[in-house]
């Protein structure tokens, strides 16, 4: 499985930005998608995450800012940024866990996109 973002880039704060991410390869299905972030020092966090139901949840610091969505159809992900503040300054990854064609596995494995950078100027 790959997954592919975009989106990423520069904004004053207050900007927005909207964050991509499409999972492609052999795949039978995908669970839960996420969006992490992970800035210079700092471990990687999450960020928001989304059922393949629809249910989400947000990290507390971005709650009312950011809207995770996701399209079945076209196994993507989004990352709506509004209000966006410096300390959102960070690379961002996006992470499926998905049911791959063949897989040996009873459950879902986490993949991994290769991170796009988002950077906030005050």
């Amino acid at each position: 499985v790959q997954l592919q973002a975009s989106g990423g880039g520069s904004v004053q704060a207050g900007g927005s930005l909207r964050l991509s991410c499409t999972a492609s390869g052999s795949i039978v299905s995908i669970n839960a998608l996420g969006w992490y972030r992970q800035a210079p020092g700092k471990q990687r966090q999450l960020v928001a995450a989304i059922t393949r139901g629809g249910s989400t949840n947000y990290a507390d610091s971005v709650k009312g800012r950011f809207t995770i969505s996701r399209d079945n159809a076209k196994n993507t992900v989004y990352l709506q940024m509004n209000s966006l503040k410096p300390e959102d300054t960070a690379v961002y990854y996006c992470k499926a866990a998905a049911f791959t064609v063949g897989s040996i596995y009873p459950g879902p494995l986490d993949y991994w996109g290769q991170g796009t950078q988002v950077t906030v100027s005050s």
